[in-house]
């Protein structure tokens, strides 16, 4: 095995329990392709200033290139007394290249070559959580479509409150995940930064050209300052903050889907292929996937307050705990990108019970706001409305109906404005689609928010 890139300074080897404590090549070595990407760029920005002989940069280039050939396909070696996926990758290109490859690091770091690979991984984890967001849009958009006709009980307190349409809640659901995507696309401009160049910490004395680097990686601007740039950890506590906002609303998905299937609600049936049974009770169907999206939700979280307090006590500028930063991204990464998908699958088996959902909205009182509120336009203040109904649904709790089984002149005796037209105001229906104001729930403000959402992914 070659020497390890640093051991000019020590007169002895690592002690075999630090090589296995320091290893991080069973995490990091998914950033071979953007370690090896960097260095490619890194190499051809060598051979533009003159650094690197032009012959000896294609040498370097081609050798990445099979290092990278033999990665993928399963015939590299790794062994974890090479510390990382960067000493790997060199130790491996020297063997192909010769002197040549020693040459690659010259004008950077592992700390800057590191923050480099990190933020070209990220990039496309970024990339990759867009797509799948927007797939989960497309379908809920769809759902909403397809069930624009269907009422059930809008809830506050988990208590029936107002009727609403099942495509205005599906919406609600679109609404929470296009904000996503604006916070992991504001996100990417962030990560978007070169570090290259800034080596160690206090940048090169070689004539580098950090904007053609950067140009290659395809990054619009350099970082500024080198000492921020090798320690630097925002643009992972951003993501895993907008990743941790994401999951909730997914875990939020998730739980109306575990309540709304069970028998309490029977709002819903879930499709077979995203459920499971019991070991021991014959009858049962569980919302396993549902549940298990909730449960991840404390992972994602777990991740992001790990990541804050690895950072919390760091002084500038690389030290080796952010070794720790790996694990918590690619977990979240990959944890939110499994439930972003797994989602966008369930959802368009669900079998909506709309006779349930419609039975459910036709009991509770969900229409006493719109009886306060046709009292108002009688001409009576909204307050002194809100006490005649509150007693009007005193009297059908006690008599066990609703307010519009009330007769006309049970009613009248709360309040004499209160005319024959109050029954056609009180109808489910009506009171949805009263509500057309933008961001409402009735029929036309629904199709409206659906066509704009359209718009907004087409």
């Amino acid at each position: 095995m070659a020497d390890k890139l640093w051991d000019g300074r020590f007169s002895s080897g690592t002690a075999e329990v630090v090589e296995r404590f320091t290893a991080s090549i069973d995490v990091d070595r998914r950033l071979y392709r953007y370690d090896i990407e960097g260095s490619i760029a890194h190499s051809r920005m060598l051979a533009k200033t003159g650094i690197l002989a032009a012959a000896e940069a294609e040498a370097i280039v081609a050798g990445l290139e099979q290092v990278r050939a033999e990665i993928e396909s399963g015939g590299f070696v790794f062994d974890p007394r090479l510390e990382d996926i960067h000493m790997h990758i060199e130790s491996r290109l020297t063997e192909i290249v010769g002197p040549a490859a020693r040459k690659v690091h010259t004008g950077r770091s592992r700390n800057d070559q590191v923050a480099l690979d990190l933020r070209l991984y990220l990039r496309d984890a970024l990339e990759q959580t867009r797509l799948r967001l927007i797939a989960l849009e497309r379908v809920l958009i769809a759902l909403a479509r397809a069930h624009i006709d269907v009422i059930l009980p809008g809830y506050t307190h988990l208590q029936r409150a107002q009727p609403v349409l099942l495509a205005h809640h599906f919406m609600a659901y679109v609404e929470m995940f296009a904000r996503d995507r604006e916070r992991f696309a504001d996100c990417r401009r962030r990560t978007e930064v070169m570090p290259l160049g800034s080596a160690a910490l206090a940048g090169t004395t070689f004539p580098i050209d950090r904007a053609y680097a950067a140009g290659l990686l395809g990054f619009p601007e350099v970082s500024a300052n080198s000492l921020d740039a090798v320690s630097d950890r925002d643009f992972v506590i951003e993501f895993l903050a907008a990743a941790g906002l994401c999951m909730m609303h997914l875990s939020r998905l998730s739980e109306e889907l575990v309540l709304w299937s069970s028998a309490e609600f029977g709002f819903i049936e879930l499709p077979d292929s995203f459920a499971t049974g019991s070991s021991i009770m014959p009858q049962k169907k569980n919302p396993d996937v549902a549940e298990l999206v909730r449960g991840k939700t404390g992972r994602v979280y777990g991740h992001l307050m790990g990541q804050l307090t690895l950072m919390k006590g760091l002084p500038l500028s690389y030290n080796r705990d952010l070794q720790e930063d790996k694990a918590a991204l690619f977990d979240a990464v990959d944890t939110l990108c499994a439930c972003l998908e797994v989602t966008a699958h369930m959802l368009p088996g669900i079998e909506v019970r709309r006779e349930r959902m419609a039975a459910a909205a036709e009991q509770g009182y969900l229409n006493a706001t719109d009886l306060a509120d046709y009292l108002v336009r009688q001409g009576l203040a909204f307050r002194e409305a809100h006490h005649v109904v509150g007693r009007a649904v005193r009297e059908a709790l006690a008599a066990g109906r609703e307010l519009h089984e009330l007769a006309l002149a049970e009613l009248q005796a709360h309040s004499p404005l209160i005319g024959a037209d109050v029954f056609d105001h009180l109808r489910t229906r009506e009171v949805v689609d009263r509500r057309s104001c933008p961001g409402g729930t009735g029929r036309s403000a629904v199709l409206a928010a659906i066509a704009a959402a359209e718009q907004r992914l087409a």
